[in-house]
C-alpha cells in the first residue's frame, strides 16, 4: 500500500488548480504526506492568496514564498524547514519557464538572456534546491521532478526549454550519483502534454495536445491527478530501488514512431 504517512513533502511550482503540482500535492496528501508549499511572490499578493485558497483543503503546515532566481529566499525557505520541521523527506521540484517569444519561432534566434533565464530556472534550480535539501534528508528521501518528451526529440516550437529539460535530466542522473550514498533518490517524470499556465506560452500546444490524442497507445493525454500518482509512487517505499530514472506518464505517446 502506498503510505507516506509521517514524511515531509516540500512541494514548488503551484501556480493554479491546472498546474500538475497541485496534482502531485493532492496525491501525496491523500498518501498521508505533511505538505509544505512554496509560491512566487509578487508586490500585490495576488499569486500568494490564489495559491493559499487553492491549497487549504490539503492544511499545509508550511507555506513559503521561494523565487529560485533569489538565493536569499532559497536559503531562507530550507532555514524554515530545519526550524519548524527538522526535517525533509519529499522534494517536489515544478519549476520551469522561458520567455514566451523563445518558444516559438526560429531556435537559433533565441537571445543569450533568454537561454540563460532558460536553463537557470528550468534546470539550475533542480541543482541548487537538491543542494540545500541534501543535509535535510538525513534519513534518506526522494526529489522528483518534471520533465518532457522535447528533453530528447525536437519538439516543434519547444526550442530553449527542450533543451533545459534535457539539461534538467541529465542533472537528475548526476545528482541520483551524487546522493545515493545518503539514499537519497532522484527521477524525473516525463508527462505528456497537459494544458496548464506554463504549457500555454508554447506556441502550438492544443494542436500537440490534439495529436497524442490521436496517436498515443490509450488515444488520450494524461491528467494531473495521473502525474501526482507517479510521483506519490516514486517518493513511496515502493519505488525504494528507483533512482537517476525518467518515467514516461503519457499515456504511451513516447514508444510510437509515428
Amino acid at each position: 500500500m502506498l503510505d507516506l504517512t509521517g514524511k515531509n513533502a516540500l512541494v514548488t511550482g503551484i501556480a493554479n488548480n491546472r498546474s500538475i503540482a497541485w496534482g502531485i500535492a493532492q496525491q501525496l496528501h491523500k498518501a498521508g504526506a505533511n505538505l509544505g508549499i512554496t509560491y512566487l511572490s509578487d508586490e500585490k499578493g495576488k499569486i500568494e492568496k490564489k495559491v493559499a485558497e487553492l491549497v487549504r483543503p490539503l492544511n499545509p503546515t508550511l507555506f513559503l514564498p521561494c523565487d529560485v532566481q533569489n538565493d536569499e529566499e532559497v536559503k531562507s525557505t530550507f532555514e524554515t524547514i530545519r526550524e519548524k520541521w527538522g526535517s525533509l523527506d519529499i522534494l517536489i521540484h515544478c519549476l520551469a519557464f522561458a520567455n514566451k517569444d523563445d518558444l516559438s519561432g526560429d531556435f537559433s534566434q533565441t537571445s543569450r538572456e533568454g537561454f540563460r533565464t532558460a536553463l537557470d530556472v528550468s534546470t539550475y534550480s533542480l541543482v541548487q534546491l537538491a543542494g540545500a535539501a541534501k543535509p535535510l534528508m538525513n534519513a534518506g528521501g526522494s526529489i522528483v521532478t518534471l520533465s518532457y518528451l522535447g528533453a530528447v526529440r525536437a519538439v516543434p516550437n519547444y526550442n530553449v526549454m527542450g533543451v533545459a529539460k534535457a539539461g534538467l535530466e541529465a542533472s537528475v542522473r548526476y545528482l541520483a550519483a551524487e546522493l545515493g550514498s545518503a539514499n537519497i533518490r532522484v527521477n524525473a517524470i516525463s508527462a505528456g502534454p497537459i494544458r496548464t499556465l506554463a504549457s500555454s506560452a508554447v506556441g502550438g500546444i492544443l494542436d500537440m495536445i490534439h495529436h497524442v490524442e490521436q496517436v498515443a497507445p490509450l488515444r488520450r493525454t494524461v491528467t494531473q491527478i495521473e502525474v501526482g500518482n507517479a510521483a506519490a509512487f516514486l517518493c513511496s517505499d515502493l519505488a525504494s530501488g528507483i533512482t537517476g530514472q525518467v518515467l514516461y506518464v503519457d499515456a504511451g505517446y513516447e514508444i510510437m514512431g509515428m
